[in-house]
C-alpha cells in the first residue's frame, strides 16, 4: 500500500505483532507533541489494544501500516480523528464529585446576580454529556427558584466521538442511575420501547447547550466571551506538568475577573503561578 492509498477494508488483521519500541515512540511522540497527552512506556499495552480495533477495521497487516497509512495526506484527513478519539480517555458519571456541585449551588449561584444576559458556564472535557447536562439540571434547579436567572452551556471535548454522543443526550438507564429521582422525572424522557431501557434529556435542556471539539494544544481555541465557572475537572491530570500550567493559564483568560475555576480532586495546581485563589478544595476564583 502506496502512503496516500486507501487501504482495503477486506484484509484481515490476523496474526499481528505486537507494537514495536520504535512504532511506539513515533506514536508516543507524536501524540504528546500535537495533543499534550503523556505516553510512558506503561502505556503501550493500552495503546497497542486500542489501535487493534482500527488496524482490524482498515484491515491492516500491522502496525508499521498503519503509521505510515494515518501519518499520509489521506490518513490525515480521513483516519487521524479516529486515532484520537481511540487514544482518550473518557471516564465520567452524572453527579461525578458531587461536592461540587454542592458548592455551586450553595454558594456561586447566588453570588451570580441574576441581572442582565444569561451566566455562561463551559464544561471543558464534557466526554459523553454527563457532566454539562448535570450541571444544566444543577442550573434549572436554580433557576426555578430564581426566575430572573438565565444560563447557557457551553461544552468541549477533543474527542468527537465523544461529542456526538453528548450532543444526542441519549443514556441507559444505568448510567443515569446517580440522578436523584425528583431530577429523573423533570428532566428525563423515557424510550417509548421499555425494554431498550434508554432515557434523554429533555429539549428544553439540550437547546441551552452547545458543544465544540477543541484541542488544548491548539494555538486557538474556538471560544468566545467569558465565562463565570469552568469545570475542568480530571482533564490536566494527562498532561505534563508545565502543560498543565498553561493550559489553566488559558482557562482563566476566559474566565470572567472574580470568576470561577472547578478542577477535579485529583488535580493539584500547587506552585504554579497562576492568577487565582483557592476558596474550597479543587474550588479557585480568578483574581482581578
Amino acid at each position: 500500500m502506496s502512503p496516500g492509498s486507501t487501504p482495503s477494508l477486506s484484509l484481515p488483521a490476523e496474526g499481528l505483532q505486537c507494537l514495536s519500541e520504535g512504532e511506539f515512540r513515533t506514536l508516543a511522540t507524536f501524540i504528546e507533541s500535537e495533543l499534550g497527552i503523556r505516553m510512558p512506556e506503561t502505556k503501550k499495552v493500552m495503546l497497542e489494544s486500542r489501535l487493534l480495533k482500527r488496524l482490524r477495521h482498515l484491515g491492516l497487516p500491522d502496525y508499521e501500516a498503519y503509521i505510515r497509512f494515518v501519518f499520509s495526506e489521506e490518513g490525515r484527513a480521513s483516519e487521524l480523528i479516529n486515532m484520537i478519539d481511540a487514544v482518550t480517555t473518557n471516564k465520567t458519571d452524572f453527579f461525578r464529585e458531587a461536592e461540587h456541585f454542592d458548592f455551586l449551588l450553595e454558594r456561586i449561584l447566588p453570588s451570580l446576580g441574576t441581572s442582565g444576559a444569561a451566566h455562561r458556564f463551559w464544561s471543558a472535557g464534557c466526554s459523553t454529556g454527563e457532566e454539562p447536562y448535570t450541571l444544566a439540571m444543577v442550573l434549572e434547579e436554580f433557576r426555578e427558584k430564581t426566575p430572573a436567572f438565565s444560563w447557557s452551556i457551553f461544552a468541549s471535548d477533543l474527542s468527537t466521538k465523544v461529542l456526538d454522543k453528548a450532543i444526542e443526550g441519549v443514556y441507559t438507564a444505568e448510567q443515569a442511575e446517580p440522578i436523584p429521582l425528583s431530577f429523573k422525572k423533570k428532566y428525563l424522557l423515557r424510550s417509548k420501547d421499555r425494554e431498550q431501557g434508554l432515557v434523554r434529556i429533555k429539549p428544553e435542556i439540550r437547546s441551552r447547550m452547545t458543544f465544540a471539539r477543541i484541542n488544548f494544544k491548539d494555538r486557538a481555541w474556538p471560544v468566545e466571551g467569558l465565562f463565570d465557572v469552568v469545570f475542568c475537572r480530571n482533564v490536566i491530570i494527562y498532561f505534563e506538568r508545565k502543560t498543565q500550567e498553561e493550559i489553566i493559564g488559558r482557562l482563566l483568560q476566559r474566565v470572567r475577573p472574580e470568576g470561577w475555576l472547578i478542577l477535579g480532586h485529583s488535580e493539584s495546581v500547587a506552585g504554579m503561578n497562576l492568577p487565582m485563589r483557592s476558596i474550597a478544595p479543587t474550588v479557585y476564583r480568578k483574581v482581578g
